[in-house]
């Protein structure tokens, strides 16, 4: 039997992890701390106060690029999934697939390649061919780099789940799409659910592609946010930021849940 290894034989190991940790989410404990702070100075507190969300709800040209931003994102994170899955099911199901590394190098290739690199490649492509929408190029651009981070979380589902359930459909006379819609869907869902959320986050996220492809009236978020820190942190912006971080924990938390709940552990 192997030998469980003792934190307390590291000395230092609790005391470099706590600083670690302190290091990584004090910025966060902070801006959240002065998103609150009535004073418009954001380093000087003078006291408690909700106004700079009433302000930051209230801006009309941050929700236009919020709106937007949910719109790209939703549309790219069902575009993204669904490609995902179809790949997922090829490689990992197909029984005649060939070159299935060189596919699934194909499907991750955005992860190896650096996000200036493919947004330069995507503007330039998009002047060739002409398109001029500014929502579509989002939509598309999304799509495409947001499909590696949906399919590692239903590749691996597919590779760990059993066989059996697929094969004793089949021997019960049930057709593929039956299989697929009743069997093999339903558990690998939590996975589904997953790249889903992971996807949808990474959009949220994205400013160096959305920076160089947004125009006039397709503004997201992020290049929002980047055009209002050039003219100085304000308590507004920690109120957006406030608001941001408190929607990632949420979808996380509904991510992590749905995943323990697949794979029958606790969080």
């Amino acid at each position: 039997m192997k030998k469980r290894h003792d934190v307390k034989r590291y000395p230092g190991l609790g005391v470099l992890s706590f600083a670690f940790f302190v290091y990584l989410y004090a910025p966060l404990a902070i801006v959240i701390l002065y998103s609150f702070n009535e004073n418009r100075i954001t380093g000087v507190w003078t006291k408690f106060s909700l106004k700079w969300y009433g302000s930051a709800l209230n801006n009309a040209a941050l929700v236009d690029a919020l709106k937007t931003s949910l719109l790209v994102a939703v549309i790219a994170t069902v575009v993204a999934t669904t490609i995902a899955l179809m790949a997922a099911m090829a490689i990992i199901r197909g029984k005649r697939m060939r070159a299935r590394k060189l596919s699934e190098t194909v499907v991750n290739l955005p992860l190896l390649l650096p996000e200036i690199v493919l947004a330069v490649a995507t503007l330039i492509l998009f002047s060739l061919i002409g398109l001029q929408n500014g929502l579509l190029k989002l939509v598309i651009a999304h799509s495409a780099f947001c499909t590696p981070f949906a399919f590692l979380p239903i590749r691996a589902r597919l590779q760990g789940m059993s066989l059996d359930f697929e094969e004793a459909a089949s021997d019960l006379y049930a057709r593929r799409w039956t299989v697929f819609r009743r069997v093999t869907l339903p558990l690998i869902f939590p996975g589904l659910f997953s790249g889903a959320m992971l996807a949808f986050l990474i959009s949220m996220d994205d400013f160096i592609t959305s920076n160089m492809l947004s125009s006039g009236g397709t503004t997201t978020l992020p290049v929002y946010i980047f055009s209002l820190i050039r003219a100085g942190t304000s308590p507004e912006l920690n109120a957006v930021a406030s608001l941001l971080i408190l929607a990632s924990l949420i979808l996380a938390t509904v991510a992590l849940t749905m995943s323990a709940r697949g794979t029958g552990k606790d969080i």
